[in-house]
C-alpha cells in the first residue's frame, strides 16, 4: 500500500464540496460554487494550468455562462473571433455559413469565440482568486471513502498526505479520471483508428481569414480556426495509420508537405505541434452516491464541431447550481438527481453525433471518398445556400452553439407532457434590447419573469415563492408570451410557465393559487 495511503495526514480539511481537477470544467464548478456561497476546495495533481491545449472553441452558450460569473469581458478581450465558417474543396471555397448573422437574435454572443483551453483556465483561476479562493496544485487524489453523509478523500500533497472531508465530490479530472476509476464507473465506448494532429501555426497562409475553414479532399480533411492575430491559426487534421512514418511517428514536416499539397495551406512556424488519438466514450453513470463526474471524466469525443470543452463547462455549471440549491437554498438532496437526468442524455447524443460525423469525414471507403471527392464539390455550393433555409439559420446556429439544449423538467410527468410547450426545459430565450433579459441572470438566483405581463402580478407570484422577479417589455422576437409567467432557474433554464390567470389567482390569495409546476420545481 502506498505511503500516502497509510501515513498520518499533515492536514485535514473539511468542506461542503471537493472539486478534483482544475481544468475548465473543475474551475467553472469552483467559480459558480464560490459565487453562490458554497464552501468548496479545488485540487489538481498538476503544477499549474495547462500550457498546451487542443480545445479552443468557446460556443455562445459557454459565453453566456462566463457572463453569469462576471468573466465574459476578459474572454472577449483575449479571444480571436470568427463570424462564420467556410466549406472548401481543397483550396476552392464552396460557400459560407454566416453563423454570426444567424445568431444575432439568439444570444448576445453570436460570434464563434476562439480561446484555447490554457487561456480559459487562466481566466477562471484569476476569477477564483478574486473571490478569495485558490487551487491546491500538486495535490493528487489517492483514495475515496464514501460514508452516509460525507466522503473522505486522501490526497498526496507536495508536503505530505492531506485528508479532505467533504459532503460531495465533483470529479473533473479528465479522461483518466481517478474519481471515476476509484468509484468503479465503466467508461464505455471505442477508440478511433486514426491519428489527429494539431499545430499552433504562425504565419499561416492559404486560409480564409476570420472564418473557421473546413476543407475536404477525397482522402483528407483539414480544419483551421483563427486565433486573433493575422496569420495565427490553429490547424487540425487526420492522418491514417498507413500514412504514418516508420515507427508510428508523425513528423511535423510530413504534415506541412501534406497540407501544402492537398490544400495549398502553409505556415512559417509553429508554437507547438502535437498528435493524439480520438476516443468516443460516455461514463455509465454521472453520479455514484456523493460523487459526480463532469467534463472529460464523464464523456470524451472527437473535436469535430468544437463541442467538448463547452459540454464540460455546462456540466459543471449545471451541477454547481444544483449543489448550491441544496447546500445554500435548502432544497432536498433529490434536486441533485436532475444532474445526471439532464446532462447524460446531452453527452450521449453529442458523442453519437460526433462519432457519426467523424466517421463520415475520415472513413476510407469507396462511398466516403465519393462523397468527399465528388458529391461535396458538386452540391456543396447549393447545399450551403439551401440548408439554412430548410433547417432555419437560427436553428442551425442553436445546434452548433449549444443554445437549443432541452431538459426534461418534470421527473414525475411523462416526457410528452412537456413537448406541448416550446419554452419549458430550454435555456431562456434571448429577448435583446437595451435592457436585456440576460442581465437579470447574472444574480444566478431563482426568478419569475414576465414579458408584457402585468408587473404587479409578476411581483405577487414571486413574493409568494420568496424569489426574485423581473418585468420586461413584450418579446420582439415572439418567443416569450405576454400572457405567461416564467420560472427561471439559476442556470438560466426555464423550469416552468404559468398563465397570467394563475398569477391573478395568486394575488387574490386563493389556496394553492401559486402554480403547481412552480412549487414542484422549487421543492427540488
Amino acid at each position: 500500500m502506498a505511503a500516502a495511503e497509510t501515513a498520518a495526514p499533515l492536514e485535514t480539511v473539511r468542506t461542503d464540496v471537493l472539486v478534483v481537477g482544475a481544468g475548465p470544467s473543475g474551475l467553472m464548478a469552483a467559480n459558480v460554487l464560490a459565487k453562490l456561497g458554497v464552501d468548496a476546495v479545488i485540487v489538481d495533481g498538476k503544477d499549474g494550468p495547462t500550457r498546451e491545449s487542443r480545445a479552443l472553441v468557446v460556443q455562445a452558450r459557454s459565453m453566456e455562462l462566463y457572463d453569469q460569473i462576471g468573466l465574459v469581458d476578459r474572454v472577449l478581450a483575449e479571444r480571436g473571433a470568427a463570424i462564420g465558417a467556410v466549406l472548401c474543396f481543397r483550396h476552392r471555397v464552396l460557400g459560407e455559413f454566416p453563423l454570426a448573422r444567424f445568431g444575432r437574435t439568439v444570444t448576445p454572443f453570436p460570434d464563434v469565440t476562439m480561446l484555447e483551453q490554457s487561456r480559459n483556465e487562466r481566466i477562471l483561476v484569476d476569477g477564483l482568486a478574486e473571490r478569495g479562493r485558490e487551487v491546491r496544485w500538486r495535490h493528487r487524489l489517492v483514495t475515496l471513502d464514501p460514508h452516509a453523509a460525507s466522503v473522505t478523500a486522501r490526497l498526496d500533497g507536495p508536503d505530505g498526505p492531506v485528508t479532505v472531508e467533504a459532503r460531495w465530490v465533483i470529479g473533473a479530472d479528465g479522461a483518466h479520471s481517478a474519481v471515476r476509476e476509484l468509484r468503479g464507473i465503466p467508461f464505455e465506448g471505442v477508440a478511433n483508428p486514426h491519428t489527429y494532429f494539431v499545430a499552433d501555426a504562425i504565419g499561416a497562409s492559404g486560409l480564409v481569414d476570420g472564418r473557421v475553414n473546413i476543407r475536404m479532399a477525397p482522402d483528407d480533411l483539414l480544419l483551421s480556426f483563427p486565433m486573433g492575430e493575422p496569420g495565427h491559426a490553429r490547424i487540425l487534421g487526420v492522418v491514417r495509420d498507413t500514412d504514418l512514418a516508420a515507427g508510428g511517428e508523425l513528423p511535423e514536416g510530413l504534415v506541412r508537405s501534406r497540407i501544402a499539397r492537398g490544400f495549398t495551406v502553409g505556415y512559417r512556424s509553429s508554437a507547438w505541434f502535437a498528435t493524439y488519438r480520438v476516443h468516443h466514450r460516455v461514463a455509465a453513470r454521472f453520479r455514484d452516491g456523493r460523487c459526480f463526474l463532469v467534463g472529460d471524466a464523464a464523456h470524451i469525443h472527437s473535436p469535430v464541431g468544437g463541442q467538448g470543452m463547452n459540454t464540460g463547462l455546462q456540466d459543471a455549471h449545471d451541477l454547481a447550481c444544483a449543489l448550491a440549491d441544496v447546500l445554500v437554498g435548502g432544497m432536498p438532496d433529490r434536486r441533485l438527481d436532475r444532474y445526471e437526468a439532464e446532462r447524460r442524455p446531452v453527452a450521449r447524443k453529442l458523442v453519437a453525433t460526433a462519432d457519426r460525423l467523424f466517421g463520415l469525414v475520415t472513413a476510407d471507403t469507396v462511398l466516403t471518398r465519393f462523397i468527399r471527392g465528388r458529391a461535396i464539390p458538386a452540391i456543396g455550393p447549393l447545399g450551403i445556400r439551401v440548408l439554412p433555409r430548410i433547417i432555419g439559420g437560427r436553428r442551425l446556429f442553436g445546434f452548433l452553439s449549444q443554445t437549443r439544449i432541452r431538459y426534461r423538467m418534470s421527473l414525475t410527468r411523462p416526457p410528452r407532457s412537456q413537448a406541448r410547450d416550446d419554452i419549458v426545459g430550454k435555456r431562456l430565450p434571448y429577448a435583446g434590447g437595451d435592457a436585456s433579459n440576460f442581465d437579470a441572470l447574472r444574480s444566478m438566483r431563482w426568478q419569475v419573469h414576465g414579458y408584457g405581463a402585468p408587473a404587479d402580478l409578476v411581483a405577487s407570484v414571486a413574493d409568494r415563492l420568496g424569489i426574485e422577479h423581473h418585468v420586461f417589455a413584450p418579446d420582439a422576437n415572439g418567443r416569450l408570451r405576454s400572457d405567461r409567467l416564467y420560472l427561471v432557474r439559476p442556470d438560466g433554464f426555464v423550469a416552468a410557465e404559468a398563465s397570467v390567470t394563475a398569477g391573478r389567482a395568486a394575488r387574490a390569495g386563493r389556496p394553492g393559487a401559486v402554480p403547481a409546476s412552480f412549487r414542484e420545481q422549487l421543492a427540488g
